[in-house]
């Protein structure tokens, strides 16, 4: 009974710190809306939003780990969405990464004028990547875990490819369609979806021993758009 009552404790407690860490979250991206930038002050910031420093720190460390929670709570939607579809677990390794990318950039879409301003903050441009970190490891987990699956498939050794080789690709990857969509003036951002599809094509034809149509493609896309 004991140990009931403690689990029942602990799922109320649990849910109440989400419930301040979204409330927080909200507030935040309220702000840097409002304001075009992100806040300075831990102080002026809870007291303009009628909460204290203490509730602030107690979810987060700071705003660069609220930022990063940000994204990570990106990621985690963007994978339970993807999982809904019923025949997901059919798709290839290919069309999963497809999924992942066009789900991630459709949330992405909906949150567009936060996502600018706060990636948009420093001239240093590795200053203002530092709040992907974590979004780093997740995808690269998620690269690394489509990878594996795909060496399975393959019975000799020298066919399998690098784990690590591949999930650092989809990071950058990711980087550089973070970078294309930020700049994309296309109606709905028709041609971030183009971009997509190429270079998932393109990274996957590249482990499969099968570039070059593919690499040669995507260059082609790249060129006339950076020409138009």
């Amino acid at each position: 009974m004991t140990a009931t009552n403690n689990s029942e404790n602990t799922d109320k407690t649990t849910s109440k710190k989400n419930a301040r860490a979204e409330k927080i979250i909200t507030a935040y991206m309220q702000a840097v809306l409002t304001k075009e930038k992100p806040p300075l002050s831990v102080f002026k910031f809870c007291k303009e939003n009628n909460f204290t420093e203490a509730e602030f720190y107690k979810n987060f460390g700071s705003f660069e780990a609220l930022q990063s929670e940000i994204w990570t709570s990106f990621y985690d939607e963007t994978i339970r969405q993807a999982n809904r579809d019923e025949g997901y677990e059919t798709y290839s390794n290919k069309e999963k990464m497809l999924t992942f990318f066009y789900t991630f950039f459709e949330l992405l879409t909906l949150n567009r004028s936060y996502i600018l301003v706060t990636l948009r903050e420093h001239q240093n441009m590795m200053k203002n990547l530092g709040q992907l970190k974590e979004l780093r490891k997740k995808i690269k987990h998620f690269a690394s875990h489509l990878i594996r699956e795909n060496n399975e498939d393959k019975k000799l050794k020298i066919l399998k490819q690098s784990v690590t080789v591949f999930s650092e690709g989809a990071w950058i990857q990711t980087l550089f369609l973070l970078k294309y969509w930020m700049d994309d003036n296309s109606a709905g951002f028709e041609n971030t979806d183009i971009a997509i599809e190429k270079s998932v094509r393109a990274i996957f034809d590249v482990f499969d021993t099968q570039p070059l149509e593919s690499v040669l493609d995507f260059g082609k896309f790249l060129w006339k758009e950076k020409m138009a």
